[in-house]
């Protein structure tokens, strides 16, 4: 069988005999690497002033890590600067907050150069590259300057706007239209896949008849929407586990029989914690016979401290924590508490078997976890409620029993939550059926597997009108070219 080669922005390596963290990408890179030999490559999360030429190499289980340190200049530029400043606000569709820097275009480009020659050195002839999320967009296109003709999958964290705002991003074609290297792009649900091929019908591109491809440049791309999963089972186990630990029934205890509705997401302003705020005060102000009955627990660990925009919002979320507290709380009762603190997996699994409500809320996200996490550390017999976003991309699985809401709508949401608070136990217990039949479906192994099912189908071979240039220059777009029409040639 041949190898998989996963490539990402950061690789936690973990401590010799400690368990690897059950979350995220690490799942999905665990459940793609568990039956088959692998390389899982990418930053140390290390900064040094002389990074060595070669990877640090390690092997825990049955996965071999390969983890290289980054200059400081490079992380200001790449990861600081031109992928978090410019491609997260622009891919969640906040162009208004896009601070674009030749130089940070410049780290960003040199950093997934660097990339490549690590790759290079390792990769063999039968290796498949599985490439993860917006750091490394022009990964591929660099292997393929190499001349590696491997089989090189990307996959989409998060979201993927329409080409209108797409070309907004200066020099888009050497970074959006790079993704045209990879044999198959993948997407958290169909209208990032449609956004995407709308992106490349821009470009010359022209879909099959099928509508899964398309070709451009002497190359076929595909395109698949694989909604990213959890390991539903074994998490509905963590929350069964934690939900008996002294910890969280201390927690459940403080609440003193009032419900609990939480929030869990990272300090972020796609998230729509703001919104979500007035949503609750709205609640408040409008039904003052539940004071005293319910409590948000709203925990947001700070990410990004360094960016003027996320302490502008951590400085409003406090004090419109504290303005809420001393305007509707009592001495014994706090309507709000606003932690900003870190939690375990497990902690948070037995945080969300204890919640009545679980508020995800977001402005614009990929997919949010947190959603399907909710729903499988429930209770089957007394589950919560879940009052979700419709720009969530978890809302295409789950809408058949989450409470969907527009989270620009204060008095929706309020409504919703309300909703959710006094839902008959019959209706809570169908509406979390259905949303965990879902999850059993769709777990994090048969998305890895279908993911790479797909990347490994035998291509199809591109009409003779598209193989009239190389694909190397047919790709590179030009440095400054942003109309709509088709390139010539192509």
């Amino acid at each position: 069988m041949s190898r998989l080669i996963v490539v990402s922005n950061r690789v936690a390596v973990p401590q010799q005999g400690e368990k690897t963290a059950a979350g995220g990408l690490t799942v999905a890179v665990n459940a793609a690497l568990k039956d088959r030999s692998g390389i899982w490559f990418g930053w140390s999360g290390r900064i040094n002033d002389n990074p060595s030429d070669r990877p640090t190499v390690s092997t825990r289980g049955k996965i071999k890590y390969a983890v290289v340190d980054l200059k400081d200049d490079d992380y200001q530029e790449y990861y600081n600067g031109f992928a978090n400043r410019v491609l997260w606000p622009i891919l969640h569709y906040r162009v208004d907050l896009a601070e674009f820097q030749r130089a940070d275009l410049s780290g960003y480009i040199r950093v997934n150069r660097n990339f490549a020659e690590h790759v290079s050195k390792i990769l063999q002839e039968d290796d498949v590259v599985w490439i993860h999320d917006y750091h490394m967009m022009p990964l591929a296109k660099y292997l393929r300057e190499r001349g590696h003709k491997n089989r090189i999958g990307f996959f989409l964290h998060i979201p993927m706007p329409p080409p209108e705002l797409l070309a907004t991003l200066p020099r888009h074609g050497e970074i959006i239209g790079s993704l045209a290297h990879y044999d198959l792009v993948g997407f958290q649900t169909e209208n990032d896949r449609d956004n995407f091929g709308r992106y490349l019908e821009t470009r010359g591109g022209q879909a099959t008849s099928d509508g899964t491809a398309y070709d451009i440049a002497g190359r076929r791309v595909r395109i698949g929407a694989f909604p990213v999963a959890i390991e539903t089972e074994a998490f509905a186990r963590r929350a069964r586990h934690a939900g008996r630990t002294a910890y969280v029934k201390s927690f459940g205890e403080s609440l003193t029989g009032k419900k609990l509705i939480l929030g869990v997401d990272r300090l972020d302003y796609s998230k729509g914690i703001p919104n979500r705020l007035e949503a609750y005060e709205h609640l408040l102000r409008t039904a003052p016979e539940l004071h005293q009955k319910m409590t948000f627990v709203q925990i947001t660990p700070k990410s990004r401290t360094e960016v003027p925009e996320y302490m502008e919002m951590d400085r409003f979320i406090s004090h419109k924590a504290g303005q809420m507290n001393g305007l509707y709380g009592d001495v014994s009762w706090t309507p709000l508490r606003y932690v900003n603190k870190t939690y375990s997996r497990s902690a948070l699994a037995g945080f969300y078997r204890l919640a009545d409500v679980a508020l995800v809320t977001p402005l614009r996200d990929g997919m949010n976890l947190v959603a399907k996490e909710f729903v499988a550390a429930q209770k089957p017999d007394d589950p919560g409620v879940l009052v979700l976003s419709q720009f969530a991309g978890a809302a295409a699985e789950l809408s058949g029993g989450a409470l969907m809401v527009n989270p620009h709508e204060t008095e929706g949401m309020a409504l919703a939550l309300r909703r959710a608070l006094e839902m008959p136990l019959d209706e809570r217990r169908e509406r979390h059926a259905r949303m965990m039949a879902v999850l059993k479906r769709n777990d994090i192994d048969s998305w890895a597997q279908s993911f790479l099912e797909a990347l490994n189908e035998k291509p199809r071979v591109s009409p003779s009108q598209f193989m009239s240039r190389s694909p190397l220059q047919s790709l590179s777009f030009g440095t400054g070219w942003h109309g709509v029409h088709r390139p010539q040639g192509l």
